[in-house]
């Protein structure tokens, strides 16, 4: 399994994107992890994918707590099924790909800025894994 975090949109603060990236080094440790910046007129998620899980971010998603989405990280580890993550951007997500998601998830009925949901949802797929380990971060 790997873990693919696609961001729309440029980050304005450095620190919320390096935030990000220590998160995602840490998920390292338990699978592939990959991010990137995308332009969805330039990028065709769903070719690229067409196999993954696709859960993208959306204010009016679907809530859970870490121990739900630990377990949904380790159902798609078990099925051996990529997991693709996307943030919106500042627009909220492409219309067209909005239908196509296999789940919408909210992290929280607040909104946030892009750049803090980046690193948000980041160390939620950590805490999910290190749920999933036993590992004592979640404490």
């Amino acid at each position: 399994m790997k873990v693919y975090l696609y961001f729309i949109g440029k980050p304005r603060d450095p620190n919320a994107n390096s935030l990000a990236a220590d998160y995602l080094a840490r998920i390292a440790h338990y699978s592939t992890a990959q991010s990137a910046e995308i332009r969805p007129e330039r990028f065709d998620l769903f070719a690229r994918h067409p196999s993954a899980r696709k859960i993208f971010l959306d204010p009016l998603g679907r809530t859970m707590d870490s121990e739900a989405f630990a377990q949904l990280i380790g159902r798609s580890e078990m099925a051996g099924q990529d997991l693709v993550f996307l943030v919106g951007g500042h627009d909220g997500l492409p219309p067209q790909w909005r239908d196509r998601a296999d789940l919408l998830l909210s992290l929280s009925a607040m909104t946030f800025p892009h750049e803090l949901a980046r690193a948000m949802l980041a160390e939620q797929i950590y805490r999910g894994f290190a749920i999933l380990r036993g590992h004592p971060y979640p404490r």
